[in-house]
């Protein structure tokens, strides 16, 4: 991983335009092509980013741009689509690399693992028809929760979560790409399943093809007392 301080203007065109001006910011470039813009604030949320796969090409400023300050310029495209980050960097005030190895990802809290092995063993809360193929089915980027067919028989995915939000539906899309590059499998589409889901992972599962579901606890547990509620 790279990480660099930077005083730097942004500009993200594609899909959707933006614009981010002058200021320091970390620049954070990834070993698997992702490239991330963090300012000192909103928490683990960059400002902007591109995800992989995605290629990095750092260019000499021409004259106009030179005399606009720019050092050099980072063009980061991504090799599925047309969107792309463009980083004018004004001054590198920290530059560092570290090998971060292999990461033996993320261990889950006891609810995340129960809510796993439920959904695996009542795998028709999906869908009526649903069978089960496997939990924790290994990926080269890390394991899959839950993997199963749905009535036609096609594979589906399954990315479960406590709380769903833009990265969760960002990790179900990496698996989703990989996942479909294997004939046996393929077409695969995603389910991203968690117990309270943010409207912005909505628009965004939305728009990659991914199918939201919200999981009760109690009720696939067994102690949800529907004799005592309200409504």
């Amino acid at each position: 991983m790279r990480l660099v301080i930077a005083k730097c203007s942004v500009d993200y065109e594609g899909r959707l335009r933006a614009h981010l001006p002058l200021a320091t910011r970390l620049l954070m470039v990834k070993a698997d092509g992702s490239v991330l813009v963090h300012s000192d604030g909103g928490s683990y949320k960059p400002l902007n980013w591109m995800s992989p796969p995605a290629v990095m090409r750092v260019l000499e400023p021409d004259e106009e741009q030179a005399t606009e300050g720019d050092i050099e310029i980072w063009h980061v495209a991504n090799q599925k689509s047309d969107d792309r980050l463009v980083v004018h960097i004004k001054e590198i005030l920290h530059d560092t690399a570290h090998n971060l190895g292999t990461d033996p990802g993320l261990i889950k809290d006891g609810v995340e693992s129960d809510l796993q092995r439920l959904l695996a063993e009542q795998i028709e809360t999906l869908g009526a028809g649903y069978t089960l193929i496997r939990r924790e089915y290994m990926t080269a980027i890390g394991p899959v929760d839950i993997l199963a067919r749905d009535a036609e028989g096609a594979t589906v995915a399954i990315e479960l979560k406590r709380r769903g939000d833009i990265d969760g539906v960002e990790q179900l899309t990496r698996y989703l790409e990989l996942l479909n590059r294997d004939p046996l499998l393929k077409p695969v589409r995603g389910v991203f399943a968690a117990q309270k889901i943010k409207p912005q992972a909505r628009t965004l599962a939305a728009d990659r093809g991914i199918d939201c579901l919200v999981l009760d606890y109690d009720a696939m547990r067994g102690v949800d007392d529907v004799a005592s509620r309200l409504f």
